[in-house]
């Protein structure tokens, strides 16, 4: 019966999980028929407007050219009727001496004939018609009308679609991921000269597999990238990857996207635990503001309580005398407890309020920035055992570093009810980097990565960021790698100056080391 039960539910969970891709891939043929759909009409309205260009320049140039062959016939005719209007008079006046010269054959005075044959002879010499060049200035052939269109017919004939680009290769190996930037790059599997630019996809996720359709974040779109390559810079690692594809477009189309790639961008995201902080501490997420009323109102809250309880008792007393049923009263339960399970409250001068979120292995970075009007200020690791009365640096487990801007401005590291004065500026922004594997507790100015101070320990049990305010504000950035410089610097940092050594050596004698 066990082994029915035990191949049947196997089998539900194989039938439920081909139902799954099966609806994923349904999901994706109905997106791709709407894609079909969409850049169908995209491309005929595109191809309309290519045709009506190619129109509009034909247009144009027999426009241009039409002008041009009117131009020609009006300056030929022009040069031909003048011509045909001097050979008209020419002719005339020829005939005319003709005609003359004609009637003088008949004149019998010898005087006269002598008279009329010098005026004929002058007549002559100077007529136009003997002047006239017959050959016409201008040919009938209309020389702009020489025009070829056979090498352009045949171009027309020869029109075809762009080719659609291949999809690109994304080169993992040329990928980087540092300082909370992905640097994705990609290459053609066969050279294209037409493409004219890039499209390039991204979203966040905690699935360490391809891309699936359901349940994922919507795609985040960068377009017009020119190049081959594309940075993302300022992001929050608040999952552990990232997927990335890429298309090429050329000036009509574009083309299918690569195969999806997922690169990971793990880093440690956590928030405030407001269940446990101090009443005078106002806690919202990753703001933690001091608020000298706090205690106070958590004050009247129980004192309303107590007030109600007395009001019931005496009710219940009554009911008694009366002979009248009590009402129900429901239970009222305990607090629900933290991610990182119950604990007291911080209280006393004790300002404290934690992480909610454990470290237990590997390096980790975050930052915190102080208002500027905060008079006091620590920041460090604490274990989870830190007592309610307990302020960071002031026991054996916790390390911390402290700013105090009342009274008289002080910067020094804590750890064990020991000091270290620090000879640095306080920065407005601080980095705070853990190495549990390798006992190591560092704080950077965030801004210049500047170290300020480093602890040497070792770890025997899971820390949780901790911090500590008085009158002021802090802001914590979570979701940061550790930044490439201070990758760096870690490994030049052990031995590297005799004070940093020696104050490490003073905070931690090795029977108190932790």
């Amino acid at each position: 019966m066990d082994s029915q039960k035990e191949a049947l539910q196997r089998i539900i969970t194989t039938l439920a999980s081909k139902n799954d891709e099966i609806q994923n891939f349904i999901d994706t043929l109905n997106h791709t028929l709407k894609g079909v759909q969409a850049n169908s009409s995209s491309i005929l309205l595109e191809l309309d407007e290519e045709f009506d260009g190619l129109y509009s320049i034909l247009d144009e140039m027999k426009e241009s050219m039409t002008n041009t062959i009117k131009q020609e016939q009006a300056r030929k005719s022009q040069e031909l009727q003048s011509q045909l209007s001097q050979c008209n008079n020419a002719l005339e006046n020829s005939e005319e001496l003709l005609e003359f010269a004609s009637r003088s054959l008949d004149i019998k005075e010898p005087e006269e004939f002598s008279k009329a044959a010098r005026q004929i002879k002058d007549r002559v010499t100077m007529a136009s018609a003997f002047r006239l060049s017959l050959k016409p200035k201008v040919s009938d052939n209309m020389t702009h009308l020489m025009v070829d269109f056979s090498q352009e017919r045949q171009m027309l004939q020869t029109l075809k679609f762009l080719p659609v680009p291949k999809a690109p290769e994304i080169d993992p190996v040329e990928c980087l991921v540092a300082d909370n930037c992905v640097t994705v790059a990609w290459r053609m599997p066969e050279e294209d000269n037409k493409i004219d630019h890039f499209t390039l996809e991204y979203r966040k996720t905690n699935f360490d597999g391809l891309p699936r359709v359901k349940d994922e974040r919507c795609w985040e779109l960068i377009d017009y990238i020119k190049g081959t390559d594309y940075t993302l810079s300022g992001l929050k690692f608040d999952s552990k990857y990232m997927n990335f594809r890429v298309r090429a477009c050329n000036k009509a189309v574009a083309g299918e996207y690569s195969d999806p790639i997922t690169l990971e961008t793990k880093a440690l995201n956590f928030s405030l635990d407001g269940s446990s902080s101090h009443l005078n501490l106002k806690v919202d997420d990753n703001c933690v503001e001091w608020d000298p009323t706090g205690g106070k109102s958590q004050e009247n809250k129980m004192k309303g309580k107590e007030n109600k309880g007395s009001v019931h008792v005496t009710a219940l007393k009554n009911n008694k005398r009366s002979g009248t049923p009590s009402p129900k009263r429901t239970s009222v339960g305990s607090r629900p407890s933290s991610i990182r399970g119950s604990r007291d409250r911080f209280t006393g001068e004790s300002y404290t309020v934690l992480g909610d979120t454990a470290i237990e292995s590997g390096q980790h970075y975050w930052e915190i920035r102080a208002q500027k009007d905060c008079k006091s200020y620590s920041v460090g690791l604490a274990y989870k055992t830190l007592g309610k009365f307990d302020q960071l640096g002031k026991t054996n487990t916790s390390w911390c570093i402290h700013v105090n801007n009342w009274l008289q401005s002080t910067f020094a590291a804590k750890h064990n009810n020991k000091a270290k004065a620090l000879d640095v500026i306080v920065p407005e922004r601080i980095g705070v980097f853990c190495d549990f594997d390798g006992g190591q507790l560092s704080f950077y100015n965030a801004a210049s990565k500047q170290l300020l101070y480093s602890f040497k320990t070792k770890f025997t049990q899971p820390v949780l960021p901790g911090f500590m305010i008085w009158c002021g504000g802090l802001s914590l950035s979570t979701g940061l790698q550790v930044p490439s410089a201070v990758k760096t610097l870690q490994k030049h940092e052990n031995g590297m100056s005799g004070s940093t050594s020696s104050l490490n050596n003073v905070m931690h004698p090795p029977s108190l080391q932790h």
